[in-house]
């Protein structure tokens, strides 16, 4: 097998998550989300609370293969000790949050250590741009038409109607190609971003996960 990192790009309610879930078991890869990135917070001594304003959480991924492989973290105290008195107990820190320029440098940081590692699935976090031209990778767009995912967000009942749905999904879309923008200077995500583009519309959750299975092990 000759390709060692999957990088799941994906429009909101198009089931990219669900289609990186299975094609790390099939591959026998480890899988990387928020959800992943949430539990290595707490072991890290982060607060998600904090971060979650800054890039959907995924500033929390600066600190995730540390946390995987190291103790909690000690925390120091922010002032001197007087007595038995402080203004922060040793289980709390202050909330601080750095710049987004500088939580996204220290995110392609933890995206580039992942990618050396190896044997990974990274959903989301734009790691297919941070780690476009790196060898053995395979870049994946998970997507479907705006209709069709508003149809799914509503029919979850995530959502009270179609209308608000559609629009979630118009406001998820819009953020998102800002966000390649800021970040990647990409005015336009192309198809040729990536090396396989699955239409959710169309494909079953088997199918796209056959396609990406059978294109990271050719």
């Amino acid at each position: 097998m000759s390709t060692r990192v999957v990088c799941i790009s994906r429009a909101v309610a198009a089931g990219g998550e669900h289609v990186g879930h299975l094609v790390a078991e099939r591959l026998g890869f480890r899988y990387f989300d928020d959800e992943v990135i949430a539990l290595a917070s707490e072991t890290a001594g982060l607060d998600p609370a904090v971060i979650a304003t800054a890039e959907h959480h995924t500033s929390l991924l600066t600190r995730l293969m540390d946390a995987l492989v190291a103790p909690p973290m000690k925390i120091e105290s922010y002032l001197p000790k007087r007595g038995t008195a402080e203004y922060y107990p040793p289980e709390a820190r202050p909330p601080v949050a750095p710049p987004r320029e500088e939580l996204r440098r220290l995110i392609q940081q933890a995206i580039g250590e992942i990618a050396r590692r190896g044997e990974a699935v990274i959903v989301a976090h734009a790691a297919s741009m941070d780690l476009a031209g790196e060898k053995n990778l395979l870049r994946v767009l998970v997507t479907g038409s705006p209709r069709t995912r508003a149809q799914r967000l509503w029919l979850t009942g995530r959502l009270l109607n179609e209308e608000e749905s559609a629009r979630a999904v118009a406001d998820s879309d819009r953020e998102r190609q800002r966000y390649l923008e800021r970040f990647f200077d990409v005015r336009e995500e192309l198809p040729t971003h990536y090396d396989l583009v699955i239409n959710t519309d169309q494909l079953r959750i088997e199918q796209a996960v056959g396609a990406i299975v059978a294109a990271a092990t050719a």
